[in-house]
């Protein structure tokens, strides 16, 4: 959906998606949340006409900045992804999982859509389309520097002025626990002052890591809808004041209270064709990652925003007024048609041609892509992932390892600060065996989780069982029935990122081409 090359292979057409391991929509006008079960980190939300798009954080991943689309902020479907390649596309050539696209924000402003995104270590950048499915402008470098993060931009229609606010990455810049704006062109491209803080969290008695705001303007108020208190355990705040350069006060509009739902962190606030507004935000749980849970929002007589019930998240509740729609959740299963593979897969960088090959039938066809880390998945950029789709599934595909390269191999992998995965690989004799192998997160290289077995037709079905707590149970088929393998693995998140579901092929060092594998029929249940 960008003008950046292409990636290696191009994805399949976006497929129906009902839900098949988790459903938000109970069928009967009712809602549960999680409405995303994935890990949509950062999430934020715009309504044009009678459709609402979301964007999330994506890091390292490529492609990147997901767009998803609902009817009615219930039922959501992946349709594609914003930025092709990340830049500098040179340091993204490997693996950074933790760094790149931070808390985008989406707008509709002047006829375009706008998505503007922090890069810890380079600054805010910016892309526009005048199509939800672009093709969308080059990455523009709105404001350099380190540590500028969680930017959103707001088009004023009362004054015609444009501004953009932004939060702080101590890690990078030493600064926290503060939002900074400006006043900002209309095209985007310009920052027309050198900037001022808008909020200072140390001034605030028992505020603390302020972050991830959200820009609005709302009955003669500016306001910043902004989480705090931190991700596993802080609270959604908001903060108003008639001037864009403040003075804002500020009161906490959702807290997790009694319930179960930690945080509650950043997202954004969207109103209905029908009048109604309604808040996203996002979870922290763990090895899944941020999901992300729809909550009513009103106004009280003070004219402070009331999210949830009464401040308190909502697990249960009457879906939005909007036209039925059927049960949707992004899709996970793929049959990988004319070797091509759907918009819910990411390389764990940018990609290079040849890392897949199309043909006339199904499949998905991997080169065992030669290098020297092919011991340790999480360095490897050629992995091809997608996010834990629900709290309980089972995921599986098969495999197929053509390359007669010694060393070879190729797999299902449960990746994140550890990893494990089970696949095939080709012996020095010519042979193929069925290995499980595994790393926990200080270790460098994986070692094996059961002994190695024949595969003689050096093919197998591999299945990863996921239960609660993220705990990963692996299985294969060889051709005499399903054998569980190994222990119970349980998955770990990156630093900000959930596990990953991934496939993989790979070869040591060598001349010449390691070879391919195929793989088939991915399918959760």
């Amino acid at each position: 959906m960008s003008r950046s090359a292409p990636a290696p292979a191009a994805t399949s057409p976006v497929r129906p998606a009902a839900p098949r391991v988790h459903r938000a929509d109970q069928g009967d006008g009712t809602y549960r949340n999680p409405v995303l079960a994935g890990d949509w980190s950062d999430p934020d939300v715009i309504a044009v006409g009678g459709d609402f798009y979301l964007t999330a954080s994506s890091f390292g991943r490529a492609p990147g900045l997901p767009l998803l689309h609902s009817r009615d902020l219930v039922n959501w479907t992946l349709v594609g992804h914003a930025l092709e390649r990340l830049e500098p596309a040179a340091e993204f050539a490997a693996s950074r999982h933790d760094r790149g696209v931070w808390a985008p924000s989406l707008r509709h402003a002047d006829g375009r859509f706008w998505i503007f995104w922090g890069d810890p270590d380079h600054g805010i950048h910016q892309i526009s389309a005048e199509d939800i499915g672009g093709p969308w402008t080059a990455p523009h470098l709105l404001k350099p520097g380190k540590g500028l993060i969680d930017p959103c931009p707001l088009w004023d229609e009362e004054t015609g002025e444009a501004y953009l606010v932004h939060a702080w990455a101590r890690s990078r810049s030493g600064v926290k626990n503060r939002l900074t704006g400006h006043r900002m062109s209309r095209d985007g491209r310009a920052l027309l002052d050198e900037g001022r803080i808008l909020v200072d969290g140390d001034r605030i008695p028992g505020w603390f890591t302020i972050e991830g705001p959200k820009l609005y303007r709302h009955d003669g108020w500016f306001w910043i809808l902004a989480p705090a208190g931190g991700v596993e355990t802080g609270w959604q705040g908001a903060f108003r004041a008639r001037e864009f350069s403040g003075p804002y006060e500020e009161r906490i509009v959702l807290a997790q209270d009694g319930t179960d739902v930690n945080g509650p962190h950043q997202g954004g606030w969207v109103r209905t064709p029908a009048g109604e507004d309604w808040f996203l935000h996002f979870q922290a749980r763990g090895p899944y990652g941020r999901v992300v849970h729809l909550q009513p929002m009103a106004w009280d007589d003070e004219g402070w925003p009331v999210i949830g019930d009464r401040g308190r998240p909502v697990p249960r509740h009457r879906k939005p007024a909007a036209p039925e729609q059927p049960p949707a959740a992004p899709a996970v299963d793929d049959s990988f048609p004319g070797g091509r593979f759907g918009p819910q897969w990411q390389w764990t960088a940018n990609p290079r041609p040849g890392w897949t090959a199309e043909h006339g039938g199904d499949g998905l066809r991997m080169s065992c892509v030669r290098t020297p880390d092919v011991h340790d998945l999480r360095l490897l950029p050629h992995v091809l992932t997608q996010r834990l789709p629900a709290e309980t599934f089972t995921a599986e595909v098969g495999l197929t390892l053509e390359s007669a390269e010694p060393g070879a191999r190729a797999g299902l992998v449960v990746l994140g600060d550890a990893f494990s995965w089970i696949g095939l690989e080709r012996g020095a004799d010519g042979s193929v065996r069925l290995v499980h192998r595994f790393a926990e997160p200080v270790a460098e290289a994986e070692r094996d989780a059961a002994p190695p077995r024949p595969a003689p037709e050096g093919r197998a079905r591999l299945r990863v069982s996921v239960s609660a707590g993220a705990r990963c149970r692996f299985e294969a088929d060889t051709g005499d029935g399903w054998r569980a393998s190994g222990p119970v693995f349980a998955a770990t998140p990156w630093r900000w990122v959930g596990a990953l579901l991934g496939l993989f092929a790979a070869a040591p060092p060598g001349r010449g081409s390691g070879g391919t594998a195929s793989f088939t029929g991915f399918r959760a249940i």
